[in-house]
């Protein structure tokens, strides 16, 4: 028999207690979401009328990683299950998830995805793993994060009727930033004047696609100093694309941003945000990122 509205809350509030996370409210609804971006576009959208639980250690890459049985149960519980779709993470594939109460918010525009080569690899103990033959790093076009935005105010409002007004003035502000954010993005695009980016990891092809940047990838571990061979690669690939930019992910040891400028690139920090953020939050790191790299290229 199907759970009703008030056990599958009571269900995730314990569940949620067992994987030392706090106890949610059981009459507020539960929004849970699959990465950051869709967190945050949740706590938008919700106004503070919804709990919602991205469980993620801040540790970990919401790509890769995987629930245990009380997280599985906890988010089969929450009212609303909001997946990214285009292939990121795994999980949602081999959890049993309900139908009616989980949305793909990439799904509207599955045309438009962008395919890939699959490449296999290990970042540090985590094991080998294959990246998808889809890019998954949809909200870096951030009109797609505005349509994964509309989708999830959508299914919000399906889900929590007697919310359906504040949800909809919510839903305006937040299309409204990532509106800002487009704009500011297409302004990257037009001072890059052609310039050619490489970035620490191939996450990025939605945000060169959209903006038309020329971007290169290289596939290093953010936690880890670049070795020999990997700096090696990269100056092979200076050689043969005349880059001039280079794109961490996440800030990178003193000594890396120094040999950067021995090679003649200039650096700076973009976090993909598909994690929630030490500080700040997506919507004034995204912007500061933005602001930075149009910097860097007005300045080559």
């Amino acid at each position: 028999m199907p759970l009703s509205t008030f056990s599958r809350r009571a269900t995730l509030g314990l569940m949620l207690s067992t994987v030392a996370m706090p106890v949610l409210a059981q009459e507020r609804p539960v929004v849970a979401t699959a990465n950051y971006p869709l967190a945050y576009f949740a706590e938008r959208l919700g106004g503070g009328a919804a709990d919602v639980l991205f469980p993620v250690p801040a540790d970990a890459d919401p790509s890769f990683w995987r629930p245990g049985i009380a997280e599985i149960a906890a988010i089969q519980a929450a009212d609303v299950i909001a997946l990214n779709g285009a292939g990121f993470a795994t999980w949602p594939t081999k959890a049993s998830l309900p139908r009616s109460r989980t949305v793909d918010t990439s799904a509207s525009f599955s045309d438009r995805l962008i395919k890939t080569d699959t490449v296999t690899h290990s970042h540090g103990d985590g094991g080998q793993h294959s990246h998808t033959d889809t890019a998954s790093y949809t909200w870096l076009d951030f009109t797609l994060a505005s349509e994964q935005a509309g989708t999830l105010a959508d299914a919000m409002i399906r889900q929590m009727p007697e919310q359906a007004d504040m949800i909809a003035a919510n839903r305006d502000a937040l299309l409204g930033d990532l509106a800002g954010l487009n704009t500011r993005a297409a302004t990257v695009g037009a001072t890059a004047g052609g310039t050619v980016i490489i970035t620490s990891h191939p996450r990025y092809q939605y945000f060169g696609t959209a903006y038309g940047l020329d971007i290169s990838a290289v596939d290093w571990d953010a936690n880890e100093d670049p070795g020999p061979a990997q700096w090696a690669a990269l100056e092979d690939m200076i050689a043969a694309t005349g880059a001039a930019v280079f794109i961490w992910e996440a800030e990178p040891a003193t000594a890396s941003r120094e040999r950067m400028a021995t090679l003649g690139l200039t650096d700076v920090v973009f976090p993909p945000l598909a994690n929630r953020p030490a500080e700040g939050d997506f919507l004034t790191l995204m912007e500061t990122s933005l602001q930075q790299l149009e910097a860097v290229l007005r300045d080559r």
